[in-house]
């Protein structure tokens, strides 16, 4: 991922948040030498000193067989908006695109283990929709098995973790507030999540850390 320094996040808890927040991503996967991609939701666990990805494809996505071959890239991407040139002070400016996407890299294994494969619809559920947990729970052991045998689950261990976050920071506090202004009066959530972020943005920088495992 291209990432000029004064665009990237701070730290890998900042990327993981991200991560959290916007989980529904994108799985490339080698095919040969065809990238092929599938959107899924993600459980992203960082309870120990790994950070692991989990997930399920249906079984009829092809996909899935190419999971263990190589490595793969998991794409968190979601709040965008289009900027103006007419919020910023100079008349030479061009329009340009804010966006925050984070991307993780990791080699996938296929769960096989019944109750692991459990697991990882359970940790779904929980994160996603807890309150469906308890319908979950009493859906019979046949319905369950038909359910187990129609998906492939897997786990992903992140050994690089990168992220880019391109919210105006090269911009004069003025020129930030207008552009702010002007997201949250949009009715657009994704423009309206930019703007919330460039609201954030501290005027100390600390120096970005990039999560990778040797």
């Amino acid at each position: 991922m291209y990432t000029p320094n004064l665009f990237q996040f701070t730290n890998d808890a900042e990327k993981i948040a991200f991560m959290k927040r916007y989980s529904f991503a994108t799985m490339v996967t080698l095919k040969g030498d065809i990238p092929i991609a599938t959107q899924l939701p993600f459980y992203i666990d960082h309870s120990s000193d790994k950070l692991v990805l989990s997930a399920h494809f249906a079984v009829a996505n092809e996909q899935a067989g190419y999971l263990e071959a190589s490595q793969s890239l998991v794409i968190f991407s979601e709040p965008h908006a289009y900027i103006s040139p007419k919020h910023y002070d100079k008349r030479e400016s061009v329009p340009t695109w804010n966006y925050m996407a984070v991307h993780a890299y990791g080699k996938a294994k296929v769960i096989q283990d019944e109750n692991a494969k459990i697991k990882v619809l359970e940790q779904l559920i929980t994160f996603h929709d807890e309150a469906y947990l308890e319908q979950w729970n009493s859906l019979s052991d046949k319905y369950k098995q038909g359910m187990l045998k129609g998906i492939v689950a897997f786990e992903m261990e992140v050994t690089d973790l990168q992220g880019q976050k391109k919210i105006s920071q090269n911009k004069s506090e003025s020129e930030k507030q207008r552009i702010i202004k002007h997201l949250n009066e949009t009715e657009h959530t994704v423009e309206k999540d930019i703007a919330a972020y460039m609201g954030k943005i501290s005027s100390n920088h600390h120096k970005p850390t990039t999560y990778k495992q040797q």
